[in-house]
């Protein structure tokens, strides 16, 4: 499945499909999951916006049996508006069952370099079984107060685009919050903000800060709006008394079914890469 929106950059997708092809020829690997991440998968958008290309990918069958493991990353360097980097398969899974919202948020991704869909439901189908709510509410807990910590200070004088970092994982708070039973939050962020119900006057800034944020490169300093930090400040504190003080061991049915699908997707991806 290949899903790109008609404003990317002709130039610059020619230039990530370059570059992934170059990486499944020199490290010898299966990409079947190639998509984008950050600000324009979430939804906010800057002219200047890097392309932020993710993928997880599977070695050589004989890679895994090795007593020298290979890299569990691929990197390549930042040039112009490109980040390429993906992950292998065993690192996402065992960071989606520790519940890092990362993996399963690339899993969400609206656009799709090159997504073989059997792939991706199989990981989402683990995602919702195995990985709990509480797991991931903790997450986005630990990632927005950081960002809040690292981008507002007191709040009277920030970068304006610098707000969604903390309101992000704010609303994916109120989301999980507002849907019970449910593991996982939606990766887009206007629609993440409307499953969340927020307040009018939080809804209207945020309105406001995307339609301006997509038409200019920056949209200067100001004093944090009361309302977004009250709405921030307020989730934060909401998930730090609701969460448990400490997450439960992966249980063995987790670790088993994750593993099961590790070696399915290995075996079938297996075919060799010389």
């Amino acid at each position: 499945m290949r899903s790109i929106p008609p404003d990317f950059d002709p130039q610059a997708v020619a230039a990530i499909d370059g570059r992934l092809e170059d990486i499944r020829r020199d490290q010898r690997v299966a990409t079947p999951h190639v998509i984008e991440s950050g600000s324009r998968a979430w939804g906010f958008p800057s002219p200047d916006s890097d392309y932020d290309c993710r993928f997880l990918f599977v070695r050589r069958e004989d890679d895994y049996l090795s007593p020298w493991p290979r890299r569990d990353v691929i990197e390549t360097p930042l040039t112009d508006d490109l980040d390429v980097n993906g992950w292998d398969l065993a690192k996402a899974l065992k960071l989606m069952l520790k519940g890092n919202a990362v993996v399963i948020e690339w899993l969400m991704s609206p656009v799709a370099y090159g997504v073989a869909t059997a792939f991706r439901d199989d990981l989402l189908a683990l995602a919702q079984a195995q990985v709990s709510a509480p797991r991931i509410a903790r997450h986005y807990l630990h990632l927005g107060e950081r960002q809040r910590r690292t981008y507002f200070g007191d709040g009277k004088h920030i970068q304006l685009k610098k707000i969604f970092y903390a309101l992000r994982p704010a609303a994916a708070l109120r989301w999980l919050r507002l849907h019970p039973g449910e593991t996982i939050a939606p990766m887009h962020f206007p629609t993440l903000m409307e499953g969340s119900e927020p307040p009018a006057d939080v809804r209207d800034i945020t309105a406001d800060l995307i339609a301006r944020k997509a038409v200019t490169r920056e949209l200067g300093s100001a004093q944090l709006p009361a309302p977004i930090e009250t709405f921030i400040d307020g989730e934060f504190a909401i998930a730090r008394e609701s969460l448990p003080a400490r997450s439960p061991h992966i249980a063995h049915e987790a670790k088993e079914a994750a593993e099961a699908l590790f070696r399915a997707w290995v075996r079938r991806l297996a075919s060799p890469r010389a």
